[in-house]
């Protein structure tokens, strides 16, 4: 007897219904509180104003945005060659997996608990600045903690392994046989990189960076515990919003402009990559 075929649409009715369960509604309840006031929950477009009309809310748009972008690069510059040592280089399959498997584990550990690690190692006795002051680096300890380079250094070791994973995929698919190719016609390895294999791992820095740029832009464990309150990002504006002050018109208004930056960048990275991948 053969079994029904269940049609597409019913195959997808439980994704669909999911996804309009636990991200439409709660989404279409957030725009709905940012653009209405008071009890009788008048239209509005005063919390917008707010944000928008004053210097304080522009500075911390422009520090969020700032460490999520140098997040996406200082992970891109240390994730693709990474990603290229274990694609290319390591020839022994074991090591290999060995690899895979210290890149993969910490992200099972929660971000607290990370970014609570990094509290102690990058405190001013902590073992950074023991190593520094050991080495006659330095002769005073360095403030990481409450300073932008603190958030980075937490923000780069949690979020690498996108990169390293997704760069890492796009290599393994790019053909040997390519880059044969390049050098029989007389190109150099350098040339070789630029020319051949780097085209064609673009969708996979593409994509890697934009996972880093999304959760770096949207991250609030980490800039709240390594900022030690002396940062803002926007994120941390709209936890206070909503679990301190309460006003979640204002709230609203502060995560709807924090997906609308976040969107605006990422399609502009999607257009200029697009462009750069058409253009090798």
């Amino acid at each position: 007897m053969k079994r029904p075929v269940l049609a597409p649409s019913l195959m997808l009715f439980g994704a669909l219904a999911f996804f309009t369960a636990f991200f439409l509604a709660p989404f279409a309840v957030v725009i709905f509180a940012s653009l209405t006031k008071g009890a009788d929950q008048a239209f509005t477009l005063e919390h917008y104003v707010r944000v928008l009309g004053d210097q304080y809310h522009w500075d911390v748009i422009l520090v969020t945005f700032r460490i999520a972008a140098l997040t996406t690069l200082i992970s891109l510059l240390l994730g693709y060659p990474l990603a290229w040592y274990l694609v290319r280089v390591v020839k022994w399959r074991a090591w290999r997996r060995a690899c895979v498997i210290l890149l993969v584990v910490p992200m099972f550990t929660s971000n607290i608990v990370r970014s609570f690690g990094w509290m102690v190692l990058l405190g001013r006795k902590g073992l950074v600045n023991q190593s520094l002051m050991e080495t006659g680096l330095i002769d005073t300890p360095v403030r990481f903690l409450g300073t932008e380079l603190g958030i980075l250094i937490g923000m780069v070791y949690i979020l690498l392994p996108f990169i390293v994973l997704a760069a890492g995929n796009a290599l393994a698919q790019v053909d040997p046989a390519f880059e044969q190719a390049s050098e029989d016609l007389g190109a150099s390895p350098r040339a070789t990189f630029f020319h051949v294999v780097l085209p064609l791992t673009m969708p996979g820095i593409i994509s890697g960076s934009i996972m880093v740029f999304t959760l770096a832009a949207s991250a609030y464990v980490t800039p709240a515990l390594l900022s030690g309150g002396r940062i803002s990002v926007l994120s941390m504006l709209i936890f206070q919003q909503y679990s301190s002050v309460f006003d979640f018109n204002y709230g609203g208004a502060l995560s709807v402009v924090l997906l609308i930056f976040t969107l605006v960048m990422v399609g502009l990275a999607g257009r200029v990559g697009s462009i750069r991948g058409s253009n090798p």
